[in-house]
Parts: structure tokens; sequence; C-alpha cells
């Protein structure tokens, strides 16, 4: 049998002894015990052993009284641990959810500041000499440490809500990895336990460990997030019409009714909307707007959702190109049906270089390089395009039509392309076309009816690849692909079976020439993400940059600088940040005073999802009997013990056995005397 508070305990009893006294009034006692000669008298005076008997009972049952009632704050309990060495020293960390989830609140307030008390008295049950981590979802090295108890309490004081978010094993991972030597294991971990905090997969424990989670259990909280917004198109101009979708769903279980949708860019209000959403689902409204100038553009959609608010705000970014260059390398006689096309429109910027005279350390100053009836590919030009592509580039090829066509074939190999089984010299037509893919999809209101499709003339027949099959956009009559659309890497390749030759056919001069071309090279500008997640991503996305010497690198944000690491790879940089950033908002990286890139972090919204593991899904983690899971509130007692596994606790049976006591002295009191007389 041990106590939880056995200071305390000496200390009521210290206090009781003279309580005691004075209610049993403390004459007669001093006559019944402490006085041979008094009692004897006193016995021989009242001639009564009733009398004492009566006597003797109310101050057993007083006395009894007070022994339960105060061992009931004592809180006795059994401990059944096993494990701990009472020769050995503990070593205890303990983890604190800060994620914004804790944010919550329940009747004892908010959920971390639950949490912090807790941790303080597990702290409080171990020794002095104990040591302790405290750990966070920010892990910051400080917290990587044993400390004391001292310590361990004032870096308690100071931990807060935090944007960053971690799943259990990562915890536990670096909780062992703290506790080390010769000493008693315990790892506690405090938590609301929101179904993201598990990758559902069963933890990895270590059988020396003493695991345990004690479950904060918060108020149910209606929520609904701003999750993501997309443009229909990637290509963005200087005052062209944007079309943006935004994306808010609904984490509670009720109608979330006419949310309010603002959307500001560049902190000018662009737009708003309201929407209603069905319980658990997601919605999505289209919001148009225009007049934007050239440059970075800097996008904030907000919405009015009370209580949960960390996730209603989405910032965002993208930028509006003054001009979209297009590189276009011609063989001999061909290149005027491009210049044309392009040259009608000030937004494309074409320059046009011959296969002769290539300049591969431009390409990837373009969004679109167009290989226009090339005779003679090389190997460096595949490694070239390839490397490009990769990089988020979009590749037009129009093959030059020769039935010598070996270093085609290695050309196309090397670009996981299908390769040509023969040059088929019989006309035929168009016969299907996907109006369905992006570079049709909003170029008619509706499909065509009776349409004049183009001839062909002339064709190359291409070999099924199975590795990369693509997607046909157009189609001959015998169900082959004449125009068709191929991933590589982060790019874009589109691959014709035919050239813009009139002896090849009349495709170059159909209706269908002009959204074919100019959609392809608008679709295929590639941009970088539109938004970025706090904790998620160390790195991002930029154009190309090749700082001088001399140059320095810097990302500002709202009071906040940095030099970040930069990796350039096919053309693109990495901004590498090392999880500098913690704060949500716009931060610019910028060359000596140029401004290279902005992006946009938002708060994760995993922790928008306002549901929670129950007691046995938690338990059902870790291997059967390996993580002890308590409820804050109803198991304090049992997790706050000093690391001693609870078996029994008995301050529930004290407290009633004090009333029983107390109820028989009530009885002796008022019906001794007439039960006695009835004995008579």
């Amino acid at each position: 049998m041990s106590f939880l508070y056995p200071g305390f305990l000496f200390a009521l009893f210290a206090i009781a002894i003279p309580v005691v006294i004075h209610l049993f009034n403390f004459r007669r006692f001093k006559k019944i015990y402490f006085s041979n000669v008094k009692f004897l008298k006193e016995v021989e005076e009242q001639h009564s052993s009733k009398e004492k008997l009566k006597n003797l009972l109310i101050l057993f049952a007083r006395i009894l009284t007070i022994i339960f009632l105060v061992l009931a704050f004592a809180q006795p309990f059994l401990s059944t641990s096993k494990s701990a060495s009472a020769t050995l020293g503990n070593s205890v960390s303990i983890y604190v959810d800060n994620s914004f989830s804790m944010q919550a609140a329940n009747k004892d307030g908010i959920l971390l500041d639950e949490a912090k008390r807790n941790a303080a008295a597990i702290v409080e049950g171990f020794g002095l000499n104990d040591r302790f981590q405290l750990l966070t979802n920010d892990f910051s090295g400080k917290d990587q440490r044993l400390v004391n108890r001292e310590e361990f309490l004032k870096a308690l004081d100071e931990v807060h809500i935090s944007s960053s978010t971690k799943t259990l094993q990562p915890i536990i991972n670096l909780q062992e990895r703290i506790l080390k030597g010769n000493a008693n294991k315990f790892i506690y971990i405090l938590s609301d336990f929101q179904t993201n905090i598990t990758e559902r997969k069963r933890l990895e424990v270590s059988p020396n460990i003493n695991y345990n989670a004690i479950k904060i259990e918060p108020n149910s909280l209606p929520n609904v997030a701003a999750d993501s917004v997309y443009f229909l198109s990637p290509n963005h101009q200087p005052g062209a019409s944007e079309k943006l979708v935004v994306v808010l769903k609904n984490y509670s279980k009720e109608v979330a009714n006419n949310i309010p949708i603002k959307l500001s860019i560049n902190g000018a209000q662009k737009g708003a909307a309201a929407l209603t959403i069905n319980p658990g689902a997601t919605a999505r409204d289209t919001i148009n707007f225009s007049g934007l100038a050239a440059g970075w553009q800097k996008g904030r959609l907000t919405i009015k959702d009370y209580p949960v608010n960390f996730d209603d705000s989405l910032f965002f970014s993208f930028n509006v190109n003054k001009n979209l260059p297009i590189l276009a390398i011609n063989g001999a006689g061909t290149g005027r049906y491009l210049s044309a096309l392009y040259g009608a429109d000030k937004y494309f910027e074409l320059n046009q270089m011959s296969e002769s005279n290539i300049d591969y350390g431009s390409f990837s100053q373009y969004k679109l390089i167009v290989l226009n009836g090339i005779k003679n590919p090389t190997s460096g030009l595949a490694q070239q395009v390839k490397s490009y592509v990769n990089a988020g580039g979009t590749l037009i090829i129009l093959p030059y039509l020769s039935p010598n066509f070996s270093e085609y074939n290695a050309f196309l190999a090397h670009l996981s392309l299908p390769t040509i089984l023969n040059l088929d010299t019989g006309q035929t037509r168009i016969d299907k076309i996907d109006f369905n893919h992006p570079i049709f999809k909003s170029v008619f209101e509706s499909i065509p009816k009776n349409i004049d499709y183009p001839i062909v003339k002339r064709h190359f027949s291409f070999a099924q690849n199975s590795q990369n099959t693509g997607t046909a956009i157009m189609q001959i009559s015998n169900g082959q692909t004449l125009f068709g659309s191929f991933r590589l890497g982060s790019g874009n390749i589109y691959l014709s079976a035919t050239g813009f030759n009139g002896e090849d056919g009349n495709l170059a001069t159909s209706p269908l020439f002009v959204p074919l071309m100019y959609r392809a090279a608008l679709m295929g500008s590639a941009e970088t993400p539109l938004f970025y997640t706090l904790g998620q991503e160390d790195a991002v996305l930029s154009g190309k940059v090749q700082p001088d010497k001399n140059q320095t690198l810097k990302l500002y944000g709202d009071k906040f600088e940095a030099i970040p690491e930069l990796r350039s790879v096919d053309g693109r940089t990495t901004v590498y940040m090392a999880d500098q950033i913690k704060k949500t908002g716009f931060y610019e990286l910028k060359l000596a005073d140029s401004l290279v890139s902005v992006f946009g972090f938002n708060n994760n919204r995993a922790e928008s999802n306002m549901k929670y593991l129950t007691k046995a899904q938690i338990e059902a983690l870790a291997p059967s009997g390996a993580l002890h899971v308590f409820d804050a509130e109803s198991d304090f007692t049992k997790f706050s013990s000093g690391g001693k596994e609870i078996a029994h606790t008995f301050w529930k049976l004290c407290i009633i056995l004090s009333l029983v006591f107390m109820a028989a002295e009530i009885l002796l009191v008022r019906f001794f005397d007439k039960i006695s007389k009835q004995t008579i």
C-alpha cells in the first residue's frame, strides 16, 4: 500500500489529533484512559458498563471517521510495478502536444494548459534526483536533453502553441534516443490524440521502457477550413481574365451555412462569395478577376469561421509573365507557319534557330521549345532537351518525314517516347479529337458538329511504348495517334506523327492549328506551387538562379531574414530553408534588390480535422500491454504516481467507510439508550 501524498497524510494526522481531543470531550477521555483511579471512581459512581460501552463506541466511530477521511485525501493505491528498480534513478521523457488543435477547450480550460498542468504533476510524482526531458512539436535542439525538475518546470512554462505537427513514431523515436544509460525509463505522451497523430501503423517500442499516453478530451467543435486554391489555367497574362477555384472543407457533423469568402490580391479585394457546405464535405467556387500587372502576385483567401480559426486564411503566390518566350529550332525550309502564328500575338516572344546553330545554354530561358522539321537530331540535342523537359519545360516535336528514321528513333528512345515503325504515305484524315484534353477543353463552348477534319498525306506509324503510353489528342482513321502528349519529369512533350509542310497534309492551314499550338504553349508553362505548408516542406522551387560571387540570395519575411541553401538541377533552383520558417505569410526570395520569387506558407490542414482517437484505438497502436492509456481527468492519480504502475486506488473506499462510521456515530448517539432500555 502506498500513498500519493505521504507528507500531506502526516500533516493531517497531526491536525486531527487535537481535533479529536476537542470533539470527544477530552476531560471524559482523560478520565477513561489516563487516570485509572478516576476511571475506577467513575465506574463506581455510574455503576453502568453500558454508558462506558456507548462512549467507547462513539469514540471509535469518530476516530475511524477521521482516519478514513484523512486516508481519502492521501489517495492510497496498490502498486504492481515490477520492472522499475528501486536502486536505479529514473529518466523521464514527457511529450506535450502543442499543435493548433490544443487551442481547443474543455470544462477545465484550454487543452494545452491542462497538458502542462498534468506534465508538472507527473514530474512532481518522481524524485528530486530524477532526470526529465520536455519535448514538443518544435523538436528544438534545446529540448533534446535531460534536465532536473526545476529546469523542466521552467521550460514547461515557456511552451506555447506551434504550427508544427508530428506523428507518434517520430516522437517516440526521439524520446527513446534521449533515454540512454542505466536508469528506469519512462515515456509520457500528453495529447488530444487527433487522428492525424498516427500513420495507422503499429508503433515500434522498446521492452525496457514504460510507455504512457494521457488523453486530454476536448469539447466537440465545428470547423471549416480554407483548404486550397488552383487556377483553371497555369498561364497568367497582364490584364487577362483569371479564374481561381477556391476549395473549402467542412470538418464538422453539421451543415456550414453561408461561409463568407474574400479574395485579395496584393492587399486589394478581388472577389467575394459565400458557400454552404454539407457535413464532412468539400465545396468549390470559382472567382473571376482581372487587371493584374506583370510580376509576382500575393494572394490571400480568407473565410470567417468560429471558434477554430488557424485555418481560415490561405496565402498563395503566382507570377504574371510579361511575355512567353518560345524557341523554334527549324530544319531547312520550315518555320513560316510558326512565325505567322506566334508573331501575331505580342505576348509570345518567338526566337528561331537553325538546327546547325543551336545555343543549348539558353534553353532554360524558354517556356516552350519546338523542334520543327529537324533532319538530324543528335544525341547532344536529346540530352539537352531531356534536361529541359525534366525541369518543367514543354517540348513540341514536329518530325521531318523521311524513310531513313534511325537517328530519329535513337532520339525518341532517349526521351522515353514511342519509336517509329514506318513512314505511311497513304492519304487519310484525322478521325477523332479528344475535346476533353486541356488543350481543347476550354476552346469550344460545345463540341463542334460536322467538322471538316484535316487531311494527312503522310505520317509516321509509332510502336507502342508500355513504359510511356501518353495521351492521344488527335487520331487518324485507323486509330493511330497523330498528335499525343507525354509526361517526362516535371514537363510535357507533344509528339506529332506528321509535319506542317504542305506535302505532309493541311493541318497547318486548318482551324485546329491555332488552338492546338496556342494552347500547347500556354498549358505547358511550368509554374511553381501556389502555396506551401509549414513544417512539411523545407525546400521550395524557384526559377533558375545563378548568383555572382559578390551577390547573396536572401529570403525575407515579416521580421524574418535568412540566407537559404541553393541547389540547381536541370535549369531549376531548389531553395532549402532547414525548417527556419515558423510563421504563415509571404516570403520573398531576392538577389540583391531583384525579386526572384514569392512563396506563400500556411498552417498544416491536418490539424483542421477535429476527430480524435478513442482509448481503445490508442492502445491498439502498440503491441498488447506495451502502451498504458489514461484519461487526463479520471485517471489523474494513476498517471501522476511517479512511475508506479497503479493496480487499485482506495480513496473512494476510504470516503465510503468514513461516511459509514459517521452514520454509525449518529445512530449510537440517537438510539443506543433506547436499544439498551429495550434489552433490560
